[in-house]
Order: structure tokens, then sequence, then C-alpha cells
């Protein structure tokens, strides 16, 4: 009786494991249809100018979008490296990712598709294919149809490069996660900002850069190291990076160590609360990278107007402080 009893529930076991395998196989790379957003590139100068300023600057596709590490650290120093694409970005269990090329090469970049594919993907994170991307990386969703249009219309003017990049490659798990978790589903009802805030110091421009362009919140948030969902207050601080070897040796730094973002509401012992005037925060942004094995964008952050750095000092001591610690921004496991 009991060894029926064992045998029954193996073989439940059996069938409940392949049954999710089955599942996770067939879906983890699911197409939808969703609407192209009617927009346009333009031609105007100063709007591709306002669209180079973004890559370069607060959205920094610039640090991301390049061949390798090396380019990165260069562009981050400020060296003009073609958004090529094909670094590797190691996401611990769940795989691999490679950024796309965004030169407009008609053949490896986005020089094949049409305004209207791009623009889809970056308002409801559904790529050309049809796939849903991993929106909390590229969370332009809500970026006002201006913006949009003049990042889309600056990357139109760059000079095409011939570069394949791999397929990004999800283990089993990563497969399981993208089919699971919301951050990997697109954007359904995404609310854009009806018109871009001025480029001015007021709150109002600060959140629209923190939430919507730079992504402040994504990254000053805790996040669930397999899903990347919320685990913890926004701005909070606390979301982990595993070490990245490659990244750390070519900078000098100790390959072995995780890092955690600091907490970026005006609590009294936040990071925000070392700087006691936005001459002050401006000044540490002015002076760029100092620990090297920092993932946040320091370069591209540095570059910056005095408008938009004011801008976000500004809201982000408008936020309601969180009694929240992150603790150990740089640690040993």
């Amino acid at each position: 009786m009991v060894k029926k009893i064992i045998l029954s529930v193996f073989i439940l076991l059996i069938v409940a494991v392949g049954g999710l395998v089955i599942f996770v196989q067939l879906n983890w790379d699911k197409k939808y249809d969703y609407p192209y957003p009617n927009l346009q590139v333009s031609n105007d100068p100063e709007v591709i100018e306002r669209g180079k300023y973004l890559v370069h600057g607060p959205a920094h596709c610039s640090n991301c979008h390049v061949g390798s590490v090396a380019e990165m650290i260069a562009a981050d120093a400020g060296e003009n490296i073609p958004l090529k694409g094909g670094a590797s970005f190691p996401l611990g269990p769940i795989g691999t990712i490679y950024p796309r090329n965004l030169t407009p090469d008609p053949s490896t970049g986005i020089g094949r598709y049409s305004d209207a594919e791009i623009f889809r993907m970056m308002r409801h994170a559904v790529k050309p294919d049809g796939t849903a991307t991993l929106s909390v990386l590229m969370p332009f969703w809500d970026m006002a149809d201006e913006d949009l249009i003049a990042v889309v219309s600056y990357l139109r003017t760059l000079a095409p490069v011939n570069n394949v990049v791999p397929d990004n490659d999800w283990t089993f798990m990563g497969k399981a996660v993208r089919v699971m978790a919301s951050s990997f589903q697109p954007i359904e009802n995404p609310k854009p900002y009806p018109k871009t805030p001025p480029m001015a110091a007021t709150i109002e421009r600060g959140k629209y850069l923190s939430r919507y362009v730079a992504n402040c919140v994504g990254c000053h948030t805790a996040r669930d190291p397999m899903t990347f969902e919320a685990i913890g207050p926004e701005y909070g601080g606390g979301m982990e990076f595993e070490p990245w070897p490659e990244f750390a040796l070519a900078v000098g730094g100790d390959p072995e160590i995780w890092t955690r973002t600091p907490n970026i509401t005006p609590h009294p012992n936040s990071a925000l609360s070392k700087f006691k005037t936005v001459e002050e925060w401006k000044a540490r942004f002015r002076q760029g990278r100092i620990i090297n094995i920092s993932q946040m964008h320091w370069g591209p952050f540095s570059r910056m107007t005095d408008e938009d750095l004011e801008a976000l000092y500004l809201y982000l001591s408008s936020l309601e402080p969180q009694d929240y610690d992150p603790g150990e921004l740089m640690f040993k496991k």
C-alpha cells in the first residue's frame, strides 16, 4: 500500500514537472499583437539635438548599447562610441542579455525596422518580432511623445554600423521567469506624459526624468533578483547587483564585490541627506564616477544640464521620507 502511494506521488510529480516544462517552452517567447503608436520621426535639427542629449545624457542609452565592456567604460568617460550593441550583460541564473544595435544599419541595426515598430517597443515593451522585452531596463513607456520622437529621430541620423548581436541567452529558469513575472510582460496601458516638462528646475521636470527617462526609481528600489519586481519602497534603495568580474577587473575593482543602491528619499539617514544644498548635489554629479565598480551611469548623468540636475534634487527632496535601510552598499557573500 505504501509503495503504491509513493509510486502515485512520484508519477504525479513527474507529470507536474513535465507539464511545467512544456508550458514554459511553449510560452517563453510568446508573440503579442499590440498597436503601433501614431508617431513619426523628425528632421528638425532642434528635435535631433534633444534626442542626442537624452541618448547620451539622462536616458543613458549610450552606456549600454555598445559592443564590449571596454567600450562601455569609454562611453561612460565621454567618448563617442558607436551604439552597435553586443556587450554581454549577465543576469545570474536567468541568463545573459545583449543590448541591440541602435545604429540604422539595414541588416543588423534599426534600419531593419519601421518607425512604428521602434515606437511600439518603447511604448509597449514589445519588440519588432512581437516578443516582450524586460521593461524595467527600458522604462520609457510613459515618456512624452516629443521625447520618444526626439530619441528615434536622433538614432536615425547615426552612422550605420554592421554588427550582428547575439540573441539573448535564457536558461530554463530565465524562460520560466519570462512566462510568469510581470516585469517581462508588455505594457498594456501606458499613460504617457501629455507633454514634455520644460527643461527647468521644477519638481515636475524632476519627477518626469526620475521615473520615465533616467530610471532612478528602477534602480533605487529593492527588487526581486529573479523577477525584478519591486519588494521595497520606491527610492528606498536596496536593489542588489551581483559581481560582474569582467567589468570589475577592467576598472581595477574587486571582482567579488556585490553592490546595493542607496536610499535617495529625504530621510535623515539617506544618501540624499548628505547633500544639504542643490549646489553640493550638482558638484557631486559633475565629479562623475568615484567608486569604480558602481553600476550607476555616472558618465551620462554627469553631463546633464544644471536645470535637470536641480530638478532631480527638488523632486527627490519632495518625496515622502522612507525609513528603510538597504544595508551595506558594498559587500561580499
